[in-house]
């Protein structure tokens, strides 16, 4: 794989066969052109987190494929919803580095999950 574009599906098997360094390293190649105002450090947190949720996608985990299909149904790109997904992932992780419950922080995870629309992300109401 040479090139990633988070509106375009991967390849879930060329996907897996990477390193973890060169997923971010395609993550971040293809954030860099976009011109978007983000410092390195959180680019590389992005790159990161884009990683995590394809590597998810890849897997077919969480029932994440059907929260990209549901989402893309109603109308936000491919990216977006990696970006919807990301963050809901993120707010797992911070759960759970916090001392949440490996429990709790996981019943949280998965009502987001199955909560999430397009109308919320949109408005902000995750």
């Amino acid at each position: 794989m040479e090139l990633y574009n988070p509106d375009n599906p991967v390849d879930a098997e060329d996907w897996l066969e990477l390193d973890e360094i060169e997923k971010i390293e395609l993550v971040h190649d293809h954030h860099s052109e976009l011109d978007l105002e983000m410092t390195a450090d959180s680019l590389d947190v992005h790159s990161t987190v884009h990683v995590i949720v394809e590597n998810k996608l890849a897997l077919g985990v969480d029932s994440l494929p059907e929260v990209l299909s549901r989402l893309t149904t109603q109308g936000l790109s491919r990216h977006e919803v990696i970006h919807a997904i990301g963050f809901i992932v993120s707010e797992h992780i911070y759960d759970v580095v916090n001392g949440d419950t490996e429990d709790s922080s996981l019943i949280k995870y998965r009502k987001s999950l199955e909560k999430i629309t397009a109308k919320r992300w949109l408005n902000g109401q995750y």
